[in-house]
């Protein structure tokens, strides 16, 4: 077996899916103690939109206006809009109807098993531009039947059935499946269609008893619990807090004037708190729910761990790509670091903007500079005058909902060119390419378009696996220029190369941003675990209970090498990150997450019937079976090891994981033959994964395929020119073949990549010949 055979299996990991959940502390039913007074704390409870009525009438009238307060309904003929008179819809060879019976709404259509049923709509969900129905399954599960109703108009194409992922072939066992867990309200839904949700879930009798105090987002869900407010105004009281959580007051006695030398808006006192945009995020945020029992006012990443600017969410340039709700662009963007709070644009009752079309944009900035031909460069009145549609373009999800992006950009076509990103102008110029859109901002600027959002070259680099990009990100998150959220996802970019400091780590770990602290713990995972307790101890006392959590994971299993005085901390916050997970017990990546812990910490036995767990919850969840074979394979069980990869298999036999872990056992068991055929499998499965064509090729050359196995690797390192192992067995591979030139070509590519790495100067004065440094 070769060294490099031996070091990849030597550097095989469990594969745990990161669990970002946080226990709230407070068990549903006992009230909240009211921040944010001058007064001694008192206790609140929820006391309901209607009791906040009496005094506010303006404010509950525009409030019933809004898609807040019908966000979740029962089921009624006020509230229904979708055909139920017996219409029906076909997709994928599914037949579903829709019909009343007794004053009750059904539907028929493919449940659980597969078969055809009547399933009684027992809620609706939203109303525009699309209203969803909820179902109740057993064990207290209410599911989002994936049959939609598209609310809009006829003359908007409205006024019909749909599916939601219309084109993905989906049945009974597909994850996407209305019965499924990714369609289940409890967990992904009720927290932001109803007001101080509790999950409930009994993990004994796997079951739901979730409750609300309000079914639709009522008053309290932004001001807080309501109960020592009503009897601070039945006593008239004069305490500043008013007996609320929160003070959403960070407007109040604020103007914008312009500046003098720029004409910029300028806000004449600088907002120095996220209260309100905090209250917001809660649920406009693409975000883990981490617990029940958020009240507004409390830190928002001690109940929710949000989503920071990576590949698959957001473009390079940090635009929208998936669902990400604004929060994640509005923290980018030159709006929020110039103060501006959501409630400057939208009213917070009706939801509504607060003035129409580009008149929203002129309250600060100045309508005849901007609002002019001589700025947007169209013929005023046309789409392309409007403020929006260039500086906030939309995508559509969930078939029918275009969603605007918040992050407040300048159209940069020429990053398109580069890049491959999107632009608004070719949203609307869709006959003309990038090219051409960047040619004409070029003309009418006499140079390419600049904007506030500075990181696209350097997040494309490492998207590209370009080595130099990692001094490059190192330097974006040291940039206290940059937002916050772009510092952290800098860091999240950097994490798992292992090229950083100590130094850098620790400067890192005391940043002021909780963000920026908790990625820290992404790069802190790869240290060793001397060097991880230096960086990370501290953080075990962070007042974020996010990033203690995190720091208490990452140091599971190491925990001795902290000071004395910091093992207590760790103690509690390890408590806490466990009670996190088992109030997250209803999702198998939360039981393969404690198994995790478990196996760091030695706990095989414990370890195992979590992952055991996992996989009774969802009998297709992969990680569960790898990580349960991983801790079989340490304890040298071997051939059960490869058993329990196997049984996965029979479930999931598409998996390129699967195959990618048995191969690996395989080699364990001396089957090479086998083995190579599991790995080969995996490749087959997923070619976008670098790993497995690199173990594929390193495999091939233990078993004596030399040739295979550098045909292999020279046609991968065309896919990932960058790619340090591959380049580097490439290089060992061709000269142990005699292929010197050969060796000494990828050799020069290794050192121009890597040429700080002694390992690389050593291999490459080797190949070239040359005496080794």
């Amino acid at each position: 077996m070769t060294a490099l055979w031996v070091g990849v299996l030597a550097g095989i990991a469990m594969l745990v899916l990161a669990a970002w959940y946080f226990f709230a502390g407070r068990q549903p039913g006992v009230p909240a103690s009211t921040a944010g007074t001058e007064s001694v704390a008192i206790t609140a409870v929820y006391v309901g939109s209607q009791s906040c009525a009496q005094c506010h009438s303006v404010e509950s009238k525009a409030w019933q206006t809004s898609q807040h307060a019908v966000a979740m309904q029962q089921a009624t003929g006020q509230t229904v809009l979708g055909n139920f008179n017996d219409a029906t819809y076909s997709v994928q060879g599914v037949q579903s109807s829709f019909f009343q019976r007794d004053g009750k709404y059904f539907i028929r259509t493919d449940g659980p098993d597969g078969q055809l049923a009547d399933f009684e709509v027992n809620y609706t969900f939203g109303v525009a531009p699309l209203q969803q129905y909820l179902v109740e399954l057993p064990g207290g599960r209410l599911q989002a039947v994936s049959l939609t109703w598209d609310a809009r108009s006829r003359a908007q194409g409205g006024q019909h059935w749909f599916r939601q992922y219309p084109d993905e072939k989906i049945d009974h066992t597909d994850e996407l499946h209305w019965t499924r867990r990714s369609q289940n309200w409890n967990f992904m839904c009720a927290d932001c269609h109803s007001t101080q949700v509790s999950k409930g879930y009994d993990a004994s009798a796997d079951s739901f008893k979730t409750t609300y105090a309000e079914i639709s987002v009522g008053c309290e869900a932004c001001h807080g619990p309501g109960s020592a407010h009503v009897e601070w105004a039945g006593r008239k009281g004069t305490e500043a807090g008013k007996g609320l959580t929160v003070q959403l007051d960070e407007r109040r006695g604020v103007t914008w004037g312009r500046d003098a030398g720029t004409g910029q808006p300028v806000r004449n006192k600088p907002r120095t708190t996220e209260r309100e945009i905090e209250v917001c995020a809660q649920c406009h945020a693409r975000r883990a729910q981490i617990a029940d029992a958020y009240e507004p006012g409390r830190p928002f990443m001690d109940h929710y761990l949000p989503s920071l600017l990576v590949p698959g969410l957001h473009h390079a340039d940090g635009q929208q790509q998936d669902e990400v709700f604004v929060w994640g662009s509005w923290l980018q963007s030159r709006m929020h670091a110039a103060g501006v709070t959501c409630s400057d644009c939208h009213d917070p009752h009706t939801q509504a903007l607060r003035a129409p079309g580009n008149t929203v944009c002129a309250q600060c900035h100045d309508a005849s500079k901007y609002d002019a031909s001589t700025h947007h460069r169209h013929q005023q009145g046309a789409a392309g005058a409007q403020c929006a549609n260039c500086h906030m373009p939309q995508n559509t999800y969930m078939v029918v909902d275009p969603r605007r992006d918040h992050s407040m950009r300048v159209p940069r076509p020429d990053e398109s060119v580069a890049f491959g990103v999107p632009n608004a102008c070719n949203a609307c110029h869709t006959e003309r390419d990038a090219k051409w859109a960047a040619g004409t901002v070029r003309d009418w600027l006499g140079r390419d378009a600049a904007g506030y959002q500075t990181f696209t070259t350097v997040f494309h680099a490492a998207e590209s696996g370009e080595p130099s990009a990692l001094d490059q990100l190192a330097g974006v998150a040291r940039d206290a220029a940059q937002p916050a959220i772009v510092r952290a996802s800098a860091l999240a970019r950097l994490a798992g190369s292992g090229q950083f400091t100590r130094d850098f780590a620790q400067s890192m770990s005391g940043d002021t941003n909780p963000l920026v602290r908790l990625a820290t713990v992404q790069l802190a995972d790869v240290m060793p675990a001397e060097t991880r307790a230096t960086v990370l101890g501290p953080l075990l006392g962070d007042a974020s209970r996010a990033v203690r959590i995190e720091a208490a994971r990452s140091l599971a299993g190491g925990q001795e090498r902290l000071p004395q005085e910091l093992l207590p901390r760790w103690e509690v916050a390890s408590q806490e990150y466990i009670a996190t997970l088992q109030y997250n017990a209803d999702r198998p990546e939360s039981r393969v997450a404690l198994g995790g812990f478990r196996a760091a910490l030695g706990q095989a036995d414990a370890a195992h019937a979590q992952f055991i767990a996992a996989i009774q919850l969802d009998p297709e969840f992969v990680p569960a079976y790898v990580n349960a074979a991983d801790v079989l394979r340490a304890q040298g069980r071997d051939q059960e090891s490869a058993d329990m990869l196997q049984r996965g298999l029979q479930r999931v036999p598409a998996s390129a994981t699967l195959h990618h872990a048995l191969g690996l056992a395989r080699i364990r068991l001396q089957q090479p033959e086998l083995a190579i055929g599991s790995l080969r499998r995996a490749v087959e499965l997923d070619p976008a994964t670098a790993r497995y064509s690199y173990v594929f090729a390193v495999a091939l050359h233990s078993t004596g395929q030399a040739d295979e196995s550098i045909r292999r690797l020279q046609a991968a390192v065309k896919r990932w020119p960058y790619d340090r192992d591959m380049l580097m067995a490439l290089t060992s591979f061709q000269l142990e073949s005699g292929k010197r030139q050969d060796a000494q070509a990828t050799a020069r590519r290794l050192v121009a990549a890597y040429p700080a790495d002694p390992q690389v100067r050593v291999l490459a004065a080797q190949a070239l010949g040359e005496q080794p440094p």
